[in-house]
């Protein structure tokens, strides 16, 4: 293996004698660079190969070259690259080939390869790449793609990207996104045939004795592979997406409305046809081609005409085809146009009006989904129809009736009202939800009762929560319990509370933060309680959470009746409690606390 390491670096020679005596490195970086790719050379000639060892010499060299090129700039020099830059990514691409033709699987190995290929080396050679790498992985669409896509736009070589595009179909007959490219790449194609056509005409050259078809011309090849796709991929979708295609390209008016008319002929029972071609009502103008209508009026009643024809779509629509999805598109068209900010107040009338009737008949037909009714609730309560919003609330809960979402609702409505029924409303709301998913609904009780009801009332709400919500999310309700308890009746109550939580588990750091903080603002502060809830913390969270230790040493510190000696037993405490991590974020945060302190 030595001799073989050894030739491999005698083969340098050449290329790194160019670059001493053209001065771009010095005998120095000349040794420097032979000791490194011994190594690297070593590294990739062993018998038992490593994956990385083969990426890190490629990206040696790459970052070579890439020093090659800023000395070059720097220095004015640009002769001899084929004595030296070639030299480098010819060694590059064996390396590359190897470690391919060793890990044959792993794409991302291929993709650099590419990448070094494009950025160094000749389009023929990326073409070999190519070949290479679909031979082995032909089952990846997108790989096809990519290089049908760099025949197409990097070597100019339409044919190419042609015969790729029609082998990949071989191998994926079914594959909507290969047609897609495929469709698309054909209409590019004839684009750039127009255009050069174009330009000869504008040169007054003759173009009779070119090969430009007249079919072609037209995107026929286009409307083959349209064709040929939809018998193969049905549905509405991929439909729309050859039209989408279509319409980036203006001279293919013919073959738009073409597919335009066998979409609708084709899928009249799905519901994205019809939201099509309800929402293509906006882009027709009404106006003669050329004027625009001259007034804000004139311009919003424009936009009416445009709104009633698309709602006059999805009317027939919804009647041809009276299910959810299209009632969804429907309701999900009138939200969209709601916002839009329109000059005339009769629009925004109607706008509103008509979402309403859209929410209400998909209501009365039990189409509506549970979002839709938490978007028609929003919608009713921002422009104060609060009456309405608690039937629309209560319909909800009807129709879901094991959905937080819809009782949070409900309540928010019976609040907003100011209801005597409210307390009676969580009641039933918690009889049929799981308790688990009730923290929303608990939280919102006692926030309610807080300033409805009496402290007996709140308190008691919290304690049916905290009975009902166990694990993680009961950690949530003890900071609630505790801020409310301060917040109505003091230090002494919280303290209280804080005392019948200490043992029910689990907690969270912010439960203690809190009532440390509320000892803190007392105006006799006792260091013995700061102490004993401190200790209570760190039983829970002392190996994980350095900010409690440091805080818990700047209070002995900075109390009157705090034990500065005692500072020194919490760090080695800290230090044996804390998790590696943490412990060294604690040491740090001790020494910047020490420095500033002096």
């Amino acid at each position: 293996m030595a001799e073989i390491i050894q030739e491999r670096v005698e083969d340098r020679l050449p290329e790194l004698e160019q670059l001493e005596r053209v001065g771009l490195f010095n005998q120095s970086e000349i040794r420097a660079i032979i000791r490194k790719a011994s190594n690297l050379e070593y590294r990739i000639q062993r018998r038992a190969l490593f994956k990385d060892d083969f990426i890190n010499y490629v990206q040696y060299e790459i970052n070579l070259l890439e020093l090659i090129q800023r000395r070059r700039i720097r220095i004015g020099y640009s002769f001899k690259k084929d004595e030296i830059e070639d030299s480098i990514v010819r060694r590059v691409q064996g390396v590359f080939r190897r470690a391919s033709a060793k890990w044959k699987d792993d794409i991302q190995l291929w993709l650099s390869y590419i990448v070094f290929c494009k950025k160094w080396t000749t389009k023929a050679q990326l073409s070999k790449v190519f070949s290479a790498m679909l031979a082995i992985h032909s089952n990846k669409p997108a790989l096809w793609i990519m290089a049908a896509k760099w025949e197409m736009e990097d070597r100019l070589s339409s044919e190419s990207a042609r015969q790729l595009f029609l082998r990949a179909l071989r191998f994926h007959p079914e594959c909507p996104k290969l047609y897609q490219e495929y469709f698309r790449m054909e209409l590019m194609h004839t684009e750039k045939l127009r255009k050069e056509k174009e330009e000869f005409e504008k040169a007054k050259m003759d173009v009779e004795n070119l090969d430009y078809p007249e079919e072609i011309l037209k995107g026929e090849l286009a409307r083959i592979i349209y064709k040929n796709s939809v018998s193969v991929i049905k549905g509405a979708e991929f439909h729309l997406s050859l039209l989408s295609i279509a319409q980036l390209f203006d001279f293919a008016k013919d073959l738009q409305r073409e597919i335009y008319e066998e979409l609708r002929a084709l899928h009249t029972d799905d519901p994205l046809t019809w939201d099509y071609v309800a929402r293509r009502e906006l882009e027709v103008e009404s106006q003669p081609e050329g004027e625009q209508p001259a007034t804000k009026q004139a311009r919003a009643a424009e936009v009416g005409r445009k709104e009633d024809r698309c709602c006059a779509v999805y009317e027939e629509a919804v009647k041809t085809l009276p299910t959810e999805a299209m009632w969804k598109y429907y309701i999900t068209f009138c939200l969209e146009r709601f916002p839009k900010k329109p000059s005339s107040p009769f629009l925004r009338e109607k706008r509103l009006e008509r979402t309403m009737m859209a929410f209400r008949k998909a209501h009365e037909l039990k189409f509506l989904q549970e979002f839709q009714y938490k978007q028609w609730f929003e919608l009713l309560v921002h422009h104060n129809f609060l009456k309405e919003a608690l039937e629309v609330a209560g319909a909800g809960t009807e129709s879901f009736r094991d959905s937080v979402t819809m009782w949070h609702m409900k309540l928010q409505a019976l609040i907003d009202s100011k209801s005597p029924d409210v307390a009676m409303v969580f009641e039933e709301a918690f009889a049929h939800l799981k308790a688990q998913a009730c923290l929303p609904l608990w939280i919102s009780w006692a926030e309610w009762s807080e300033g409805a009801q009496s402290q007996e009332d709140t308190e008691a709400i919290f304690k049916k929560a905290l009975l009902a919500v166990k694990g993680a999310d009961s950690v949530t309700l003890k900071e609630k319990y505790l801020d409310w308890a301060y917040r109505s009746s003091g230090y002494r109550k919280a303290r209280a509370v804080f005392k019948s939580l200490q043992e029910s588990r689990p907690f969270s750091v912010g439960f203690f933060r809190k009532i440390i903080q509320f000892e803190k603002e007392q105006e006799f502060c006792k260091m013995v309680n700061l102490r004993e809830y401190y200790e209570r913390a760190l039983r829970e969270f002392g190996a994980i959470d350095s900010d409690l230790w440091i805080d818990y040493i700047k209070d002995e510190l900075s109390h009157p009746r705090g034990r500065p000696e005692y500072c020194r037993h919490i760090y080695w405490r800290a230090v044996k409690m804390l998790e590696r991590e943490s412990a060294e974020a604690f040491v740090a945060k001790h020494a910047l606390y020490q420095a500033c302190c002096l």
